[in-house]
């Protein structure tokens, strides 16, 4: 099947939702999920993310059946765990980092595989800024005159 095809981008943000926390809404309203799809893809290799988030989709369909964790199993695999590891910060601070040489040792070093941020667009819809509370330095301003009010920061009471 094409990793071109429209389901495979349902299972990325299907995959992306368990791996970052956050709604498929939000995550789509980054505007950058087809960005990190296609990065992604031309990054490991279409065939490695269908095998990724085909095997993602069958676990999920398993989970409902027998309630087992299906993240857990791709986070645990040799093979899968270090590519959903940087899918997380990829989405959260829209950096993709050199896959680690222990699975380059194992599974190839792809061509594309390297440390670097993926588009200047997605450095400020990065999900850290919204875990944190707070805009992304040097984008998203707040408006003029906000420097003149105390931050709305909530602090977790013990």
């Amino acid at each position: 099947m094409d990793i071109n095809a429209p389901e495979f981008m349902e299972y990325f943000l299907n995959l992306s939702v368990v791996l970052t926390g956050f709604s498929k809404f939000h995550l789509q309203g980054t505007g950058v999920a087809t960005l990190y799809f296609e990065t992604i893809r031309d990054i490991i290799g279409g065939d490695l993310l269908r095998e990724l988030l085909t095997s993602f989709h069958q676990l999920e369909l398993e989970k409902q059946e027998s309630n087992h964790e299906s993240i857990a199993q791709i986070l645990a695999s040799e093979k899968f765990g270090p590519i959903a590891r940087n899918i997380i910060k990829v989405w959260y601070m829209a950096t993709w980092y050199t896959l680690p040489q222990s699975w380059r040792d194992v599974f190839g070093t792809k061509e594309k595989d390297g440390t670097f941020i993926i588009s200047p667009h997605a450095y400020p819809e990065g999900l850290l800024w919204s875990a944190i509370g707070v805009n992304p330095p040097g984008a998203k301003g707040q408006g003029y005159g906000t420097w003149s009010e105390p931050p709305l920061v909530s602090l977790a009471k013990s």
